[in-house]
């Protein structure tokens, strides 16, 4: 066959699949959409072997291993090679086309979105929790109960030490020690640290004002000599299974694989609220109100839609986890592998979800497989 033919049948098979895609995806009704694109055997199966690779958040890490290693399962040719760097380097590659994909756990800034706007899709594709978590051998296996307030006077070095009389109201019944806190920190530029801080401002803004917000910060404990920093929530969770007397932040997959203790943090209603899938569900139930309904949209203010949420019965540092791809790719195979992961991702992926994280709605899945007719090919 002449390569004119060859470019031909590929071009009318791309074709094939952006019909197919549009008809799927203007079904009203979810699971029509997701079974259909199971069967879809022209999306995410190329002919030849080819590599993806991406970078960004370790927020969810685990639950990106666990998929990578299924979906390569489904499609053997597919190789996906994801680098936990944190969301603040990952967004730096994936600008500047170094990766195929990356992952990031704030959403891509409004500037930024406007600068690149129509050059890439973004997607809100699984939910997490920021934990408190501590090593305190001497209260067994009793809970702690935290607030907003406490713990960013704990970060500030304004707290030192466990019986401080603050962290002691809150928790009744429990012998604290008088020792010295080591509060641990991520070093690296983090999505994690920009949820916690945004909890932070948002639950004690007279203590932790809005400029200690970001992905990156000064942490003034670390002024005061018991502030530690870890690259990355495994280096986090790392530091505090080894220091006793430590008290830091950390993605709940890295708590529930180190069996670590986990705080009950005080929510916006002032309920003590244990972080599960059923309450970091709820925190980002009232988000759906507010997202836009194309990945090519500004998602900006996600984030502060989910973190310290209304509700009862919500966890207040609760966030979804975002995806980055771009608009247009040049090799095919590439092109379908992409749209494959998509696909898979916003279908069966929802439903093999790992301890630590909660599936998005359906509705949102909805809105991110739309990406699928959004990527082109050359």
């Amino acid at each position: 066959m002449s390569k004119g033919s060859q470019l031909a049948i590929a071009l009318a098979v791309i074709a094939i699949v952006s019909i197919m895609g549009y008809v799927l995806l203007g079904s009203s009704k979810v699971q029509t959409t997701e079974t259909s694109y199971k069967t879809d055997t022209n999306i995410g199966n190329p002919t030849e072997k080819v590599k993806l690779l991406g970078s960004g958040a370790t927020f969810p890490y685990p639950q990106l291993i666990s998929w990578m290693d299924d979906f390569h399962k489904e499609y053997s040719n597919i190789i996906i090679n994801y680098n936990p760097v944190g969301s603040g380097t990952g967004q730096n590659q994936f600008f500047g086309r170094v990766v195929d994909f990356a992952g990031s756990d704030p959403p891509v800034s409004k500037a930024k979105w406007q600068e690149w706007k129509g050059k890439f899709v973004q997607m809100p594709y699984i939910l997490g929790a920021v934990v408190i978590s501590y090593n305190l051998p001497n209260i067994g296996s009793k809970e702690l109960k935290l607030d907003g307030e406490t713990i960013a006077l704990i970060y500030k070095g304004e707290i030192q030490y466990w019986d401080d009389p603050k962290i002691a109201s809150l928790n009744p019944g429990i012998k604290l020690p008088h020792r010295r806190i080591i509060a641990i920190h991520r070093s690296d530029s983090s999505g994690t640290t920009n949820i916690f801080t945004l909890f932070l401002y948002k639950a004690a803004p007279n203590i932790w004002p809005e400029d200690l917000v970001g992905k990156s910060i000064e942490w003034p404990v670390d002024k005061r000599g018991n502030g530690v920093g870890g690259k990355g929530n495994p280096g986090v969770a790392e530091i505090l299974s080894s220091t006793k007397n430590s008290l830091g932040y950390v993605e709940l997959a890295y708590a529930i694989e180190k069996k670590m203790p986990v705080a009950l943090i005080k929510n916006k209603e002032s309920k003590f609220v244990r972080p599960t899938t059923e309450t970091i569900t709820n925190a980002a139930a009232g988000a759906l109100k507010s997202l836009p309904n194309s990945p090519l949209d500004d998602f900006s203010n996600d984030l502060d839609a989910v973190v310290y949420a209304p509700g009862e019965n919500s966890y207040p540092i609760a966030s979804f986890s975002h995806l980055l791809f771009y608009t247009k790719y040049n090799d095919l195979s590439k092109l379908k592998a992409i749209k494959g992961f998509i696909r898979y991702v916003n279908t069966e992926g929802q439903n093999k979800i790992v301890p630590g994280y909660a599936p998005i709605p359906k509705q949102l899945r909805e809105i991110n497989l739309k990406a699928i007719d959004i990527i082109k090919g050359p």
